[in-house]
């Protein structure tokens, strides 16, 4: 393993932001701090094929699918069939050498899987079952006899659905959003009532969102086995848990849909936007419309919905990743949220879910005043969050995934820049950090400045060697997917770079060298303010000497070096960071460059 890195930036949000000063980046494993990880293996899913690396990069293993893979309890690879995350109806199992071992296909009419699946085990029935999320069709009929808005045209309209199938394929649990709406226009109906009163009801008269195609964009889902309930996640803003045990009646499919659709299947929690049932202020312009104000909203396009698991750091509590589109914030970033959703307004932990508004906020201000955000309203059951602290170095705005580890790390997927990143929980520093080399245009060593997901990447996991999908198997690394030796730094490179620390400059200006990175020759250009003996060199990232390309007297004025990446002997240095020194009068000017061959 080498300790030089060919990309400027050390950490993304430690030291240069490289992907923004040059719009380049260099992929695969770009940094390691192998004492704080969860070390393991990380799986993801990039135009049709599963990789399963190390934490160097090196492959593991592939499989011919990939869209959202994860690895079963039973061993396996489950995944959508057809590489798009927002549009499959078919759903494989594969063991480790990719053959079939299970399939499904929703042939339904009128039913549009998308998203987001899982393989859960219902303990009612005592075998494992299969969820998923689906668009069901809606009639204009349907969608004005339940008392939708008279004013508007309801042709083609949908509405999520949550479906539950056995291993055989059979259909054996619905739960249907349009079964659990309330509407405050028409009397006369049996789901009028007050908004405000029945958090646990979708107001099917949303203002500015009427009832239209993928009406809800629910992306994620997930089960837990204990309470034997679901959550799922609406990209507007909010995320439902639904009591699955008591509309559950095991081999009565038909009565199971039925339960559902009663009142026993209303929402138990909902978290992100009170608005949406008339307990909290929506986002809004202020009186000074360059200004606006995120109101009581909490969350918006957020994926990846999860009770934290069993055993782990959090254990009950919610985790998100908060896309934050449609925040109203003047400079959006996003951020990895965790809650408990057990907080009252005292820090209390409750015995059951309490009401996010009755739980209160707190009016937080922004950490600094360049990050140019309004204060805003934190809910008090949020006990924890990751945003980086330049705003502009993490935004993800659509898919991507959060996923809490053993040692109280997460593991952060961000889909627009297929970029994976453990972050530590005390003092949220990255601890390992991976760039996705396979494009649109297939793999590359450096990413240059693409519109969002060229490289993208829906979702990332960590398992380890005791996980049943691996046990048993040979995970003897293969070469990375770039072919390229793994080449990223570690906490020595980064306890290193103080030395070269820029001080301010008084009076002398050196530039960034340009092209950079460059692979054969690049151009050093300086200003001086008095005359002077003058030195610049050049240092390897470990501190060795390279090369001297200047030492003489010059006079005030601006000038131009060429290094042509030759150390003092003439011969050609290795790919890598290097660091440019000016000296003189003893005052020092530093900068980083990047040679890439």
């Amino acid at each position: 393993m080498k300790k030089t890195l060919l990309t400027l930036g050390l950490l993304l949000f430690s030291l240069v932001n490289f992907a923004q000063e040059t719009f380049m980046v260099q992929t695969e494993t770009r940094y390691w701090d192998a004492a704080k990880t969860y070390t393991g293996y990380t799986l993801f899913g990039t135009r049709g094929t599963s990789y399963l690396i190390d934490m160097e990069g090196h492959v593991i293993h592939t499989w011919n699918i990939g869209t959202n893979p994860r690895f079963t309890e039973g061993g396996t690879l489950l995944d959508a069939v057809g590489g798009n995350p927002s549009n499959s109806n078919v759903w494989k199992e594969l063991d480790w050498n990719g053959n079939t071992v299970w399939q499904y296909t929703e042939t339904r009419s009128g039913y549009y899987p998308h998203h987001d699946f899982a393989k859960i085990y219902n303990p009612k029935l005592g075998d494992s079952t299969f969820i998923y999320i689906a668009n069901k069709d809606l009639t204009p009929a349907q969608c004005l006899a339940a008392g939708c808005d008279t004013t508007s045209n309801y042709t083609g309209a949908q509405v999520d659905v949550i479906v539950e199938v056995n291993m055989q394929g059979t259909v054996i649990w619905e739960w249907w959003f349009f079964d659990h709406v309330v509407q405050d226009l028409y009397p006369s109906k049996p789901n009028y009532g007050v908004v405000k009163n029945k958090p646990g009801k979708i107001n099917l008269n949303l203002a500015g969102n009427r009832v239209q195609k993928d009406w809800m964009h629910c992306n994620s889902l997930d089960y837990n086995e204990q309470l034997d309930q679901i959550v799922i996640n609406s990209v507007h803003g909010e995320f439902y848990v639904i009591d699955h045990g008591n509309t559950f009646i095991a081999n009565q499919p038909a009565n199971s849909i039925a339960l559902a659709a009663t009142t026993a299947g209303d929402f138990l929690y909902r978290f992100g936007d009170p608005a949406k049932y008339n307990q909290g202020n929506p986002p809004s312009i202020l009186t000074n419309w360059e200004k606006a104000t995120t109101g009581h909203k909490q969350i918006g396009g957020a994926h990846d919905i999860q009770w934290i698991k069993p055993g782990l750091p959090g254990a009950g509590h919610f985790l998100v990743f908060n896309n934050a589109e449609n925040l109203f914030e003047l400079t959006p970033q996003s951020y990895i949220v965790e809650i408990n959703p057990y907080l009252d307004s005292n820090l209390t932990v409750n015995s059951s879910y309490v009401n996010p508004p009755n739980a209160k906020y707190n009016f937080v201000s922004s950490p600094d005043m360049n990050l140019m955000k309004e204060k805003k309203n934190v809910s008090k059951q949020i006990v924890w969050m990751y945003s980086s602290k330049n705003n502009t170095s993490f935004y993800s705005t659509i898919g991507s995934s959060a996923q809490r580890l053993p040692n109280g790390n997460t593991l952060v997927c961000s889909m627009n820049d297929g970029h994976f990143f453990e972050v530590h929980p005390s003092d949220t520093s990255i601890v390992w950090e991976y760039i996705n080399p396979m494009t649109r245009d297939g793999i590359k060593k450096v990413k240059v400045d693409n519109y969002p997901t060229y490289n993208g990447v829906f979702r990332a996991y960590r398992y380890t060697a005791t996980h049943p999908a691996l046990v048993g198997h040979t995970l003897t690394p293969g070469a990375t997917m770039t072919g390229s030796t793994p080449n990223y730094f570690t906490p020595t490179d980064l306890t290193f770079v103080k030395e070269y620390e820029q001080p301010k400059p008084i009076g002398d200006v050196l530039n960034q060298n340009y092209p950079n990175p460059f692979s054969t020759n690049t151009t050093i250009d300086f200003s001086l303010n008095e005359s002077k003996l003058v030195t610049l060199e050049v240092f390897d990232f470990n501190g060795g000497h390279i090369k001297t390309l200047v030492n003489k007297n010059y006079t005030t004025g601006n000038y131009s070096v060429t290094w042509d990446a030759t150390n003092d002997s003439g011969s050609k240095v290795s790919s890598g960071i290097y660091v440019y020194i000016l000296k003189g009068n003893n005052q020092q000017l530093s900068k980083k460059m990047v040679l890439i061959k």
